[in-house]
């Protein structure tokens, strides 16, 4: 059994009951702090068939208030000058390709325009476990090289759902203010709602709680998120 802290038992007592949104980020913002700046998450409970490919929910999201997190941007591109001057980390192909075999990821985001796919799916079956691989549908894959670099960097947010049906958001750090923290859930919570699979029958959205690194859950009210 985990030893909790009386820090985590005390926030844990505040946590309960279930709250409306708002409700839920100003609980959150109440819990004693830790010294480093924690990431805030929602996590959802999906109803769907993990098991179905048909009903796998990922997107992207544009949080208004950006992320928190300084994002290390890595771009698969014939034109690395290009890209490099638009802002990305690391640019390049066949030298970055052999990089990640080799087990370099110290990057955040791969991006790759359309051209440059051919290579990066030799390297598929490295990136496509951590989530890295870049897609058409999570906007990875684009010749607008410059606004893909700015999304990302301004705080565009991928989102994916796991193997059990959940699906997890970052939504800023325990420095935000309460209010930012409200809209970047609001706009993460209405970008998953409109990921749902297309003639999908049932309740899409089972649970929502939001949490911070350190911090237990508080259970957000589904009818108020909604």
């Amino acid at each position: 059994m985990i030893a909790r802290s009386k820090r985590y038992k005390n926030s844990f007592t505040e946590a309960a009951p279930e709250s409306d949104l708002p409700q839920a980020i100003d609980k959150l913002s109440a819990f004693e702090k830790v010294k480093f700046d924690e990431t805030v998450e929602i996590s959802m409970s999906l109803g769907v068939d993990p098991k179905q490919t048909s009903q796998a929910v990922r997107g992207v999201v544009n949080l208004p208030h950006g992320s928190g997190k300084e994002i290390k941007v890595l771009v698969f591109t014939e034109n690395s000058e290009d890209a490099l001057k638009h802002g990305a980390d690391f640019a390049g192909l066949e030298e970055l390709i052999a990089k990640v075999k080799d087990g370099w990821m110290d990057f955040d985001v791969a991006l790759a325009t359309t051209s440059a796919m051919k290579s990066v799916r030799a390297i598929a079956r490295v990136l496509g476990p951590r989530g890295l691989m870049p897609t058409p549908k999570a906007g990875t894959v684009t010749d607008d090289v410059k606004s893909a670099i700015q999304e990302v960097k301004a705080g565009r947010v991928e989102f994916k759902m796991d193997k059990t049906g959940a699906i997890a958001v970052v939504i800023g750090k325990r420095s935000f203010t309460s209010h930012q923290l409200t809209e970047n859930a609001e706009t993460a919570i209405g970008a998953i709602s409109s990921a749902r699979p297309e003639g999908f029958k049932g309740k899409f959205i089972k649970s929502i709680f939001v949490s911070s690194t350190m911090s237990p859950s508080v259970k957000i009210n589904l009818a108020a998120a909604s």
